[in-house]
């Protein structure tokens, strides 16, 4: 295990962490809170608001730190609202708690539309599988195709961890068995279809990168004909996760 991350408020920059706790749910904290546009009722997507991307959410006991590229922070508590909203997320509805603080306004500015901040329940917005498993054969085999370092390549796809495995996509291979990730295990569920978001760059938000296209070469698409790499999993014995870094 080299690298575990998530983002803690859905669509901003994917952070790497010393540990990870694994519930039965999830990463505890992963995606705890979204976006939405309340007057649509729908939770934002990361491919429809790119900039999201660029804005790095770190959380202490002190609440919710968000910064801009710009240097533009907002920082305090996360305050419930008391008023409770359903929303769209990809065709199926998801009951999430309005928040007041600072954040709301610093993003709605930088993305120029209005948005909220609520609080998801665990899994709440989150695509598809609780865990993402991408390894380090297939990160590095991607990197000679597109140039692009692979500390970078593992930002762009998000997964929750990165794990060791000299053979590129050694992980389609995973699909259906049961993985150990120190005290904690994880059943593999399926591929994960890769969309426009790895062609972001994950601390600016800017398009390129030429991901897709390098994937597009070589690998398989899915039944939607999204193409694939990386896979999900669901938690089958919970426990904090630590990496050992080195790429």
């Amino acid at each position: 295990m080299v690298r575990a991350g998530f983002a803690p408020v859905k669509g901003t920059r994917h952070q790497a962490y010393d540990a990870v706790t694994l519930s039965r749910l999830g990463p505890v904290g992963d995606r705890a809170w979204c976006l939405v546009d309340v007057d649509r009722r729908r939770v934002l997507r990361t491919v429809q608001h790119p900039s999201l991307v660029a804005v790095a959410a770190v959380t202490s006991p002190d609440g919710l730190t968000l910064t801009l590229p710009s240097g533009a922070v907002a920082a305090g508590p996360v305050v419930p609202s008391g008023a409770p909203l359903t929303c769209d997320y990809w065709g199926r509805p998801v009951a999430l708690d309005l928040l007041d603080g600072p954040h709301a306004a610093l993003l709605s500015a930088h993305l120029g539309t209005s948005v909220r901040l609520a609080a998801a329940p665990p899994g709440g917005v989150v695509y598809a599988g609780a865990v993402t498993l991408v390894s380090t054969g297939t990160l590095h085999a991607l990197a000679s195709r597109t140039g692009l370092a692979v500390d970078d390549l593992a930002a762009r796809f998000r997964p929750t961890f990165v794990v060791e495995a000299d053979e590129p996509h050694a992980e389609d291979a995973w699909v259906g068995a049961e993985v150990d990730l120190g005290p904690a295990r994880v059943r593999v569920t399926s591929r994960v279809p890769r969309c426009a978001v790895v062609d972001l760059d994950p601390v600016t938000g800017e398009r390129g990168g030429g991901v897709l296209a390098a994937l597009a070469t070589y690998r398989p698409r899915g039944a939607t004909g999204d193409l694939l790499l990386g896979v999900d999993a669901e938690v089958v014995v919970p426990g904090t996760v630590t990496p050992s870094p080195h790429f």
